[in-house]
């Protein structure tokens, strides 16, 4: 990859290195320049910039990176699309986060161009939660090095991936001694409820007894005996020695002392054992509380059934001290109208505008038209279904029943805008109003877009941060802009502000600096089929397309 300054009458089909802000527009880092581009740069002024070149055996940075992202993914990891060289991989299910940490550095050093970040290793995580970042970090990286790269990623199966928790029905032993409070014990019983149904198990019997070998060992047997997949034994007095009351218990009841104590503090005094193969874990006294200990740290592990051995508890003293630090000092205010780009999968909702009366068309609803047998708000509806979007809202207006009938049988929202009559921005305004509160953001889709595709609307959510000042998503096809635009949360009450017969399209003027634009190669994104002779123009294609009566 040749990279420096480029004469601008040398620039087409360069990768703008530094963003280019000129009158009426802003050219990001990383735009691939086209001719137009070039033109429009020159008559700015401009002569030169400073771009990247790519030369033969390179490859351009998403390419690279959707290639790796999809050799590293493992069980229950999904890959989003790259964008400007980041792919991020997301969990599919609660689990703990697992990799190889030796293959992680062999692969951060095959060349600095590659770089991946993981959360920690046997860290619990949700569906939808980011678990791994992949950047190529310049524009472009050499077949040879990615080729390598993969290998690392493929060997032995793929590097990243989730270990699901797995529901354990569990059983408690809470022993007492004199004046032991059973308003403790009780406590005790509802934490460690909260404990596990965090990670899907149960808590599915309890048992009390008094603080003796004998006593503790017939409690955990009768536990097993009701179905117990994992016992908790509870003491009146913490463990001091492995050949104390509750460790001798453990072996009376025909089990086993695997390992106690931890490096880790609150939680020092675990107990790890088994009988058979049935994990006894004895609690520490910090594991009355429903504050995060050492306790933990095991207990996650057992309920995934992944590896927690005597060697694996006495390596976790790095990070172990948990207890909070009252110099620490706080993460800085955010502004209040800044957005955070979240350690998730954005949640973005998708808005399908259904609720106009088609007078271009000319007399039928575009959207009832049937290509192929389906309706064309259908066929918008049914890609949705299989993109990243987390929900999907329908606003209908003009003919609603109809368009509800022809989208029967799918998980959908309806709202509906009795004002459709008073122009576009009244359908924006009454579907914006409807999102969730929790979506980050907002796809806004036209019904009449039969040729958009899953993995066009999965690009524009991978390229969207607001973090990095990408907070509206226009897509394009041969430099010139299309539908969907994807906005942020920051722009819904503007949006719902908007009057008269117009979309939001003039925001995008307005919040330059926000913009970015991707490109998505096929012309899917500049199609909306609203007059007779887009009809016609598919029916040419050899679509077979129904007018309604």
């Amino acid at each position: 990859m040749k990279f420096g300054p480029v004469p601008l009458k040398e620039a087409t089909g360069a990768i703008l290195a530094h963003s280019q802000r000129v009158k009426d527009k802003v050219f990001k880092k990383g735009r691939l320049l086209s001719a137009a581009d070039v033109a429009h740069l020159e008559a700015s002024g401009i002569h030169e910039i400073v771009a990247a070149r790519l030369e033969p055996g390179d490859v351009p940075e998403d390419e690279a990176a959707n290639r790796l992202a999809t050799a590293l993914a493992g069980d229950h990891v999904t890959a989003a699309a790259a964008f400007t060289g980041r792919a991020n991989l997301f969990a599919a299910c609660s689990g703990l986060a697992d990799f190889d940490p030796a293959r992680l550095d062999q692969l951060n050093l095959v060349d600095e161009a590659v770089t991946l970040a993981v959360v920690p290793r046997y860290e619990p995580v949700e569906p939808g939660q980011m678990i791994a970042t992949l950047k190529i970090i310049p524009f472009a990286v050499r077949r040879s090095v990615l080729d390598t790269c993969a290998q690392v990623a493929q060997f032995k199966g793929p590097l990243v991936s989730v270990v699901p928790f797995r529901p354990t029905p569990t059983g408690l032993v809470q022993t007492r001694l004199s004046g032991t409070k059973e308003s403790v014990l009780d406590s005790t019983v509802q934490t460690t409820r909260e404990r596990l149904a965090k990670h899907g198990s149960a808590l599915v019997a309890e048992r009390r007894c008094e603080h003796s070998e004998i006593e503790i060992a017939q409690s955990i047997r009768a536990l097993m005996e009701d179905g117990c997949r994992l016992v908790l034994v509870a003491g009146a007095s913490a463990v001091v020695d492995r050949r104390d009351v509750i460790p001798a218990g453990v072996v009376r009841a025909g089990g086993k002392v695997d390992h106690f104590g931890m490096p880790v503090d609150p939680g020092n005094l675990m107990l790890m054992g088994r009988i058979g193969e049935t994990p006894v874990l004895g609690l520490p006294g910090c594991a009355r509380s429903p504050k995060f200990n050492g306790f933990d740290l095991v207990l996650q592990r057992v309920l995934a059934g992944a590896p927690v051995k005597p060697q694996d508890v006495m390596r976790m003293g790095a990070g172990g001290l948990l207890k909070e630090i009252p110099t620490r000092p706080l993460p800085r205010a955010a502004r209040p109208d800044q957005e955070k780009a979240p350690a998730r999968m954005p949640r973005i909702a998708a808005l399908v505008l259904a609720a106009g009366q088609s007078r271009r068309m000319g007399g039928p609803n575009k959207l009832l038209v049937e290509i192929d047998g389906k309706a064309m708000v259908a066929h918008v509806v049914d890609m949705l279904k299989t993109s990243k979007v987390f929900s999907i809202i329908v606003v209908t207006g003009h003919q609603a029943e109809q368009v509800r009938a022809a989208l029967a049988g799918r998980e959908v929202a309806f709202v509906h805008n009795a004002r459709y009559g008073e122009g576009l921005s009244t359908t924006l305004g009454t579907g914006v109003a409807a999102l969730p509160p929790e979506a980050d953001g907002v796809i806004v889709c036209l019904g009449d877009m039969p040729k958009l595709t899953a993995a066009a609307v999965d690009k524009l959510i991978a390229a969207y941060d607001p973090v990095e000042n990408r907070s509206i998503i226009v897509p394009t096809s041969g430099g010139k802009r299309g539908n969907p635009v994807l906005w942020g949360k920051r722009y819904f009450a503007e949006m719902r502000a908007i009057s008269g017969d117009v979309g939001a399209r003039h925001m995008i003027g307005e919040h330059q600096d926000q913009v970015t634009e991707v490109e998505i190669g096929d012309r899917g994104v500049l199609v909306d089929i609203d007059t007779k002779e887009a009809l016609d123009a598919l029916s040419a294609e050899g679509r077979k397309v129904t007018v309604p009566a």
